[in-house]
This record gives structure tokens, C-alpha cells and sequence, in this order.
């Protein structure tokens, strides 16, 4: 019998890697649209690829991993995720990477199920939160990828060795770690009809979850055009912004579980928006570029344990496997991801990027007023 500890180690591997390939998949996005010889507009259209890919495996995400369970499906699309990074720059026709990029997606998507579902095991098996943990292994892996692709070069890796390298090691991984991760619980099988959209109790973790990730993705995006454009930073200053943002939500998801054990569900996640709300309005309302990236690291602090606190909290809705119900939050806000980035821009161009960036404020206060009602549906209120 697997030990959960012996799990445990290998589900943090396995975070790593996805957080790992994502990065890897950001350090090349100019890469690809160089040697794909793409405009602004057929590079979006490639990352569309990748979101449809993703929704498209997220509506059936609950059957797969409910039938086949988290450790077949997380082999699989981990080692299908990886070749899809290793094939980023095969071809040389536009049509080569949108195949690529829809693989991506739907082994990415499939992948960040499966090991969710395992994590929620994990938690219940262990009998204390852990979920926020392995979601810092995922921003740890983020990291890691950043910054390999960032001196990959220096060491004389061309960018197909880097993504090979990257691709390789990923896949290594995950094999290994698949092979300790729990056998599937008896009921995680019951539930096969496919994903629609949510109801109950998962629509609004959906919600939450959709205006967090904007929120996440928002930061990612817009920071550093914040810092230079709105702030007059240079670039060595500007850059910091996501080293702030994405550093705070790190250590806030590894010190995460402890909190968790010691803080209700539903009063974490109030003190989650209020602190991002609070952070991006000071951000926004001080005309200082250091109080900004103070500001940012507070959006990361509060940031940090909204979906683990959600991704558990869909795992526990009665009547729904918790393949189904974290299936069901990721398809409601992996929308969200997709739109927001467009609905900030399109603020931005008709006002300003810091008016673009009051949405932040808006969804995390939505967040923190929302929280009692949706971990008391959920069942996850104590």
C-alpha cells in the first residue's frame, strides 16, 4: 500500500512539472512567433487553440479521471503534454502549431484535473489541508521554468534543446511520480455523464474562481505595462512587479495549509479579497512605483490560496465526484482566464490601463462578499 506521505512527495512533483511546462510554453511564446513568422493576430489565434483544446477536455475532465482515475490520466497527458512542449518549433506550417498548441491544452487541462482530484484524496486521507502546498509547488515549478528559459541561452541551448530539455525532464517525472500516487477511490467512478455548465453550489465556486484567475492573470499580464506606462518605471524596476506579484503568492500558498488549518474556509477567503482588493487599490491610488510593488505583492498574498480553497471546496459539494466538481470550477474559470485579458485591455484603450485594472479591485471585493454564501452551499463552511 502507498504510503500518503510516499503520495504526497509525488503529487508535488507533478505540480512542479505543470507549473514547469507553462513556463516553459511563456519564455517561448516570442520564440514561436518568430519562427512561425506571426503577427500579433495569428499568434492570439494559436493561444486560442490552446484554450479550446482546454474547455473542450474540461467537459469531459470528470468522466476521464472518474473513469480511468487520477494516476492512468495524469501518466498520459503528462507525457502528451510534454511532447506537445517538445514540439513547439517541429514544423514550420501554421497549421503544425495549432495542432500542437490544441494538444497542449487538452493534456494540460486533463493533467491539472487529475492531480487536483489526487490532491483532494490526499487532503482527505491525511485528515489536513495540503492543497495550497502543491499549488505552491506549481508556482514553484512556474519559477523554475522561468528561469531556466531566461538562462538557457547563456549555457549555449539553442531554444529547440531548451524545450527538448525541458519536455524530457518533464516526462521522466511524471512517469516516476504517477507510479506513488493513491489508487483511485471506488466512488470517483460513479460519476460519467460529461461536463455542462455548472449549477448549485459549483456555479458560484465557479464564479469565484473565474474572477480570481482573472484577477491572477491580470497581474501576469498587466504589471510590468503598469509599472512602465503608468508608474514611468524603467525596465530593471518594471520587471520587479512580477517578481513581487508572483513571489508573494508563492510563499502565501506555502504557508497556505497552515492557515487553512487554523482559519475557516469562508473567513480565509473573505480576508483573501479584502487583502487583494486592498493591495491593488494602493497600487493603483499612490503615484509611487515602490508603494506599487508593494501593492502587487499584497494582490499575490491574498491571491495566493483562493483556488486551492475553492478547487477543495468544489471536491466536497455532496452528490458530486470530485473529478466532476473541480472539473466543473477549472471549465468556469479557465473562461474567465480567457476573458480577461481582453476585457482589461479594451478598458485600458478607452481610458487608462490603471482604469483597466480597477476590475481587480471590483472581483476581489465580489470574492470576499461572496465567500460565506459559497463555502455554506458548498458544504465547506466549518
Amino acid at each position: 500500500m502507498i504510503a500518503v506521505a510516499t503520495a504526497s512527495r509525488a503529487l508535488r512533483a507533478q505540480f512542479f512539472v505543470l507549473g514547469l511546462l507553462f513556463a516553459t510554453w511563456g519564455v517561448h511564446v516570442p520564440t514561436v512567433k518568430g519562427h512561425y513568422g506571426l503577427g500579433e493576430q495569428t499568434l492570439a489565434f494559436a493561444m486560442l487553440a490552446s484554450g479550446v483544446g482546454a474547455l473542450l477536455a474540461l467537459a469531459q475532465a470528470g468522466r476521464v479521471v472518474g473513469r480511468w482515475g487520477p494516476r492512468s490520466v495524469s501518466a498520459a497527458m503528462g507525457v502528451l503534454c510534454c511532447a506537445a512542449i517538445a514540439g513547439l518549433l517541429a514544423g514550420n506550417a501554421y497549421a503544425v502549431l495549432l495542432a500542437v498548441m490544441l494538444v497542449f491544452g487538452v493534456t494540460g487541462s486533463l493533467l491539472d484535473v487529475a492531480i487536483n482530484t489526487e490532491a483532494t484524496e490526499i487532503e482527505r486521507r491525511a485528515g489536513r489541508p495540503l492543497m495550497s502546498g502543491f499549488h505552491g509547488m506549481f508556482s514553484l515549478g512556474g519559477m523554475a521554468g522561468a528561469g531556466l528559459g531566461s538562462a538557457a541561452p547563456g549555457l549555449g541551448l539553442s531554444a529547440q534543446a531548451h524545450l527538448l530539455l525541458a519536455a524530457g525532464l518533464g516526462a521522466a517525472v511524471v512517469l516516476a511520480a504517477s507510479r506513488a500516487m493513491l489508487p483511485v477511490p471506488a466512488q470517483a467512478a460513479e460519476e460519467t455523464h460529461p461536463l455542462s455548465l455548472p449549477r448549485g453550489p459549483l456555479f458560484l465556486l465557479g464564479v469565484l474562481a473565474a474572477m480570481g484567475l482573472i484577477a491572477e492573470g491580470a497581474m501576469y499580464d498587466w504589471s510590468v505595462l503598469f509599472m512602465t506606462q503608468e508608474r514611468a518605471s524603467p525596465a530593471s524596476t518594471a520587471a520587479l512587479a512580477y517578481a513581487s506579484f508572483s513571489g508573494a503568492m508563492a510563499a502565501g500558498r506555502f504557508g497556505g495549509d497552515w492557515v487553512r488549518a487554523r482559519v475557516a474556509p469562508r473567513r480565509l477567503m473573505r480576508a483573501s479579497g479584502a487583502l487583494a482588493a486592498a493591495g491593488m487599490a494602493l497600487a493603483l491610488a499612490w503615484p509611487s512605483p515602490a508603494v506599487a510593488l508593494v501593492g502587487f505583492a499584497l494582490v499575490g498574498l491574498g491571491l495566493s490560496n483562493v483556488v486551492p480553497v475553492l478547487f477543495s471546496a468544489a471536491s466536497q459539494v455532496p452528490g458530486v465526484s470530485s473529478a466532476h466538481g473541480i472539473a466543473a470550477v477549472s471549465g468556469v474559470g479557465y473562461l474567465g482566464m480567457m476573458a480577461g485579458p481582453p476585457l482589461i485591455g479594451l478598458v485600458a484603450e478607452r481610458a487608462s490601463l490603471g482604469a483597466g485594472l480597477v476590475v481587480v479591485v471590483v472581483f476581489a471585493l465580489f470574492m470576499a462578499l461572496s465567500a460565506k454564501r459559497a463555502m455554506r452551499d458548498a458544504g465547506a463552511s466549518n
